[in-house]
């Protein structure tokens, strides 16, 4: 590429030594010795003054693939630009501006006073970019901070043994299984033998796909199991006690030496841990694989094709698929894409649908009820709890519908998920208001679950009665919490 870069001074002499050897540089100087000092130096080097046509015609500017300004002066800047662009339409031009000037009143002066419609494609000015290098350093030390503190944590724990539990909750997603398994990675390198388990069940068939394709090693165990007594210490990855983790005796809190999700903190969370614990919550985050990534990424630990597809999914599966990206997000999306193997990806995302899951989505459609712009459905009794929020997902794609809820029964609980595109609804609040004082619920702006258990009334031997029992409370509970009355 052919760079010419207008002016020889300390900026633009920086940055033609910084971009040397990669690209065809041509350095255009007006002052005779700094001139000659460049050329000196082994720099290609036009004398004379950038903002004349027979100097940019020396420079060969209608061959030029870029253009960068080094003045500060605006009447310069503007005369410049208008030469270049008499000369080249096309070329980008990248120019220097003083802080007080905009790169569109730069364009709007330019046209003004030349009588004509050119563009600058881009514009730095000295306090910006001095901004932008400050947040990015703190961002960057944040970052780090928070890797070393881990590791830090790690250390402490490896001085006084070597195994580490680390729990998921209970019916894991491709973004905690994911989370897991680069902790596991993590603390492997520091001499940890790890395991990774979770308590209930694995049944929606793209996350069964993604364990399996990938060959992740997750066990399921139940309370009081042997390795929650034979490990010393226990990690919680996406969830947090009193959420969606059964698993977990009172007695195992104090194990707790590790916490990272990206939900919000749940009540009376640091009254449950131990005061040494490492904790890590990012409410503004997306997805926990995007933490752990950072992780990764400030460590310098490499990220194999399966590891680096598994988080690439699971931060793609909890912010919808790319809808919602924070800026932890996108800095691992960034970092992930070289390391995914797309064929498997492929593969993981499209499997083929159970039977029980196709009969789950039929019994959501046949049994929605629609309450203005709002439908809840109900499933009944079911084994496989991920095909609730699956037909939660499908129903909220229906014509005129923003806000959807299904509930089925599983074992002695009611298991609940909820969706909304409506903006003005944060659906995590709805359910946590709703159902919080009967039994647990919350979630993000856009979709959230909740869990109710059944108590005595699953001893119910009419089950079509304890069915509609449901069905009337979850909807009056639902819509009470939403502000949407019954039609």
């Amino acid at each position: 590429m052919r760079v010419l870069i207008f002016g020889g001074g300390a900026i633009g002499r920086s940055i033609a030594e910084s971009l040397k050897g990669e690209f065809e540089i041509i350095i255009i100087e007006k002052d005779e010795l700094r001139a000659k000092a460049l050329e000196e130096s082994g720099f290609q080097v036009i004398q004379g003054d950038f903002s004349y046509t027979a100097t940019l015609l020396k420079a060969g500017i209608e061959k030029a693939e870029m253009v960068i300004i080094t003045t500060m002066n605006v009447d310069t800047i503007k005369k410049t630009v208008y030469v270049i662009r008499t000369n080249n339409k096309e070329v980008p031009i990248i120019t220097i501006l003083p802080d007080e000037v905009s790169l569109e009143e730069l364009v709007s002066q330019i046209n003004e006073e030349f009588e004509a419609e050119i563009k600058v494609d881009y514009a730095i000015s000295p306090r910006s970019a001095l901004k932008d290098a400050m947040v990015r350093t703190v961002e960057m030390l944040g970052e780090k901070k928070n890797a070393n503190l881990l590791v830090k944590k790690l250390k402490e724990l490896k001085s006084r043994g070597d195994s580490l539990l680390i729990v998921i909750h209970d019916n894991p997603d491709p973004d905690a299984i994911a989370s897991a398994t680069a902790l596991s990675v993590i603390a492997q390198t520091l001499g940890f033998k790890t395991q990774i388990v979770y308590g209930g069940e694995i049944t929606h068939h793209e996350n069964r796909a993604f364990v399996n394709l990938l060959g992740i090693d997750l066990r399921k165990i139940s309370r009081g199991s042997y390795e929650l007594k034979r490990y010393p210490f226990i990690a919680l990855i996406d969830c947090q006690p009193n959420g969606n983790l059964t698993i977990l005796d009172q007695g195992d809190y104090e194990k707790i030496k590790i916490l990272i999700d990206h939900h919000q903190i749940l009540q009376h969370l640091k009254e449950l841990l131990p005061e040494d614990a490492f904790l890590d919550i990012r409410p503004e985050v997306h997805s926990s694989s995007a933490i752990l990534a950072e992780y990764l990424r400030m460590l310098n630990i490499s990220v194999n094709p399966v590891l680096g597809t598994a988080l690439f999914y699971g931060i793609y599966i909890d912010t919808k698929k790319f809808s919602k990206l924070s800026h932890v997000d996108l800095k691992a999306i960034e970092f992930l894409a070289g390391k995914v193997d797309y064929e498997l990806l492929d593969k993981i995302e499209h499997p083929d649908i159970s039977t029980e899951t196709a009969e789950i989505l039929a019994k959501a459609i046949m049994n929605r009820r629609i309450y203005k712009n709002v439908v809840i459905s109900n499933v009944g009794f079911i084994t496989n709890r991920d095909a609730i929020a699956e037909s939660a997902d499908f129903l909220l794609r229906l014509e005129g519908i923003t806000t959807v809820l299904v509930f089925g029964i599983v074992d002695d609980r009611i298991e609940i998920s909820a969706r909304t595109r409506d903006v003005r609804v944060n659906i995590g609040a709805v359910l946590r208001e709703a159902f919080g004082d009967i039994g647990s619920g919350g979630g993000h702006a856009q979709s959230g679950g909740a869990r109710i258990p059944l108590g005595i009334f699953k001893l119910a031997k009419d089950k079509s009665s304890l069915l509609r029992l449901a069905e009337e409370a979850i909807t009056e509970k639902f819509l009470e919490a939403l502000k949407v009355k019954e039609a």
